[in-house]
């Protein structure tokens, strides 16, 4: 096998978001860069692509239209009391924490704008939270959908690298996989690795690894933005923290195969310092993709507030673990309950105003920004084509005319005889009893009431308050949950030049990171949990930083 050698002034290793916004930075200021990643050029801008495009901004324009007072302030607030912040490797993430929302605040959106990216005018309410002012969750709505999604927001890094990679500034090497990051007297000179066979696999399809060759590239920089673990189980399990409970024994995918985490040990035998590996984010309202991409793929239900949701055996869950309200503590209860699933029940009326599901390929109307075939979704009768198409052929729905049906159906399913359907029965009367007066005990009709104020939330994303009985709502809809893999919230220790740090906290000469690789910023911007609509914001923001002062340093 022959060794393929390269230059550059910056080596970026992963095409996600993260690397291509360093990569198109650094060759805006005239450096010469190489990109590498282990995938076909299919798989270009990586995750991203295939997110809904969701980004979280301070006080904006679209939330000033509909009302919503936003400050940095408040979303401060908001942060630190999500993040949980209470380690000493935290240091650098708090800094990363407060510079993002600064971000976040100012020059995040007009820089967006500037590069042709543009938002829906409704500004979405995600992890709404329900504790105190200073516990978890967003006390405004603040996640904001790039008109176009996912590809929306890798075009115009994706055209500026391909612009430069045209006039010979950027070089481009897909199925280019790291094994080691070279070094010389303490010095990362850049990185070298084998040449996997060539594929014309679709993209999120799973690849060989069939090594036909090795390359070296030289490097004055070397930038890892090959992003987290979630399309590895085994090593997700080992990372498992027991204060979410036993690891799942079945899990479902929320990202291509490729995220594997296999740069890490490659970044770690650099020196680079990993941090917060045990800090992670898992969706619970994961469903089996009846039209898979990659293995085991899975699609996450974004949730509107009016579904009854229930635990393996039938019994409702707690205050306030409500459909939207709390990620990471609504899986941490799950997990106490020995089972690795969980339901939604609901009416028709509800699944047609409240379910969206997450994914660009999911959302054909805002990714084709098709603004017809948009108000006949989002706003006609009946569910969008994508949850319709769920409805009919998804594995983990039953759609049934009355109650007795739908509890047989629900039992049908693996895992069903787990389930009580007297409780199932119990909770769902019981529910139905509260809608009758405008005042009730019942928290989940308080704050389904309470989002509905919000005209945002009344216009597209709440059903009006209903018996989920009523004949006329129907027909009955359960839902069977998993848990669906995604994002790592820790990684390589960075400082805010996106410089990697080394054990005794100083930073390793030549080597960044950014993206998930880095936690979105230092280690893990995001502590114990994201407020959401910053993960692209993370790579957006770490991969501008690194790729920027790369340059400088070069």
């Amino acid at each position: 096998m022959t060794t393929a050698t390269h230059s550059a002034d910056l080596l970026v290793i992963g095409w996600g978001l993260a690397g291509l916004v360093a990569a198109s930075e650094a060759a805006a200021l005239g450096k010469r860069v190489v990109i590498v990643d282990q995938e076909p050029r299919t798989n270009l801008g990586g995750q991203a692509w295939w997110s809904f495009g969701g980004l979280f901004f301070i006080d904006s324009p679209e939330q000033r239209r509909l009302g919503i007072k936003d400050s940095l302030e408040l979303a401060r607030q908001d942060w630190f009391g999500n993040a949980g912040f209470d380690r000493e490797e935290d240091a650098w993430p708090k800094r990363w924490a407060e510079a993002y929302l600064q971000f976040a605040h100012t020059e995040k959106r007009a820089w967006l704008r500037e590069k042709g990216v543009g938002f829906f005018p409704i500004v979405g309410w995600a992890e709404r939270g329900g504790y105190t002012a200073l516990g978890p969750g967003n006390s405004v709505p603040r996640f904001h959908i790039t008109w176009g999604t996912g590809p929306g927001l890798v075009a115009p890094f994706q055209a500026a690298v391909e612009k430069a990679e045209a006039e010979g500034r950027v070089t481009i090497l897909p199925r280019h996989k790291v094994t080691a990051i070279t070094m010389a007297d303490g010095v990362v000179t850049g990185a070298s690795g084998d040449v996997l066979g060539a594929s014309d696999a679709q993209r999120g399809v799973a690849t060989s690894r069939e090594v036909v060759g090795s390359f070296e590239v030289t490097a004055a920089a070397t930038l890892v933005s090959s992003g987290g673990i979630g399309g590895n189980h085994d090593l997700v399990r080992k990372q498992w923290p027991a204060r979410l409970g036993t690891a799942p024994e079945t899990m479902i995918t929320g990202v291509p195969a490729y995220v594997d985490g296999s740069m890490y040990p490659v970044a770690e035998g650099a020196g680079a310092r990993l941090i917060n590996g045990d800090r992670m984010w898992h969706y619970v309202e994961g469903i089996q993709n009846w039209d898979p991409v990659w293995p085991q793929h899975g699609i996450r239900i974004l949730p509107g507030p009016s579904s009854v949701w229930l635990d393996a055996t039938g019994t409702r869950l707690p205050v306030p673990l409500f459909p939207g309200f709390d990620t990471l503590g609504t899986l941490a209860h799950l997990r106490q309950t020995g089972h690795d699933h969980s339901w939604f029940v609901l009416s028709q009326k509800i699944i047609e105003k409240e379910f969206t599901l997450s994914g660009s390929e999911q959302n054909p109307d805002l990714t084709g920004k098709d603004v017809q075939l948009l108000v006949k979704s989002r706003l006609g009768k009946g569910a969008s084509g994508p949850v319709q198409a769920f409805m009919d052929r998804g594995a983990d729905f039953v759609v049934r005319d009355t109650l007795d049906d739908l509890i047989a159906g629900m039992k049908a399913l693996p895992g069903g005889e787990a389930l009580d359907g007297d409780r199932v029965r119990r909770e769902v009367e019981a529910r139905d009893r509260e809608i009758d007066n405008d005042f009730t005990k019942d928290a989940q009709i308080a704050m389904l009431r309470s989002a509905r104020a919000f005209t945002g939330d009344k216009i597209i994303r709440t059903a009006k308050p209903h018996r989920i009985l009523d004949p006329e709502s129907g027909p009955l809809i359960a839902v069977k949950l998993h848990v669906l893999t995604r994002k790592s919230l820790g990684g390589i220790e960075t400082d805010l030049d996106g410089r990697a740090l080394g054990a005794d906290g100083a930073p390793i000469p030549g080597l960044y990171a950014a993206g998930e690789a880095s936690g979105f910023g230092g280690g893990g911007v995001h502590g114990y949990r994201a407020l959401e609509g910053t993960f692209v914001g993370g790579c957006l923001f770490s991969g501008r930083t690194a790729g920027r002062a790369a340059a400088r340093a070069v």
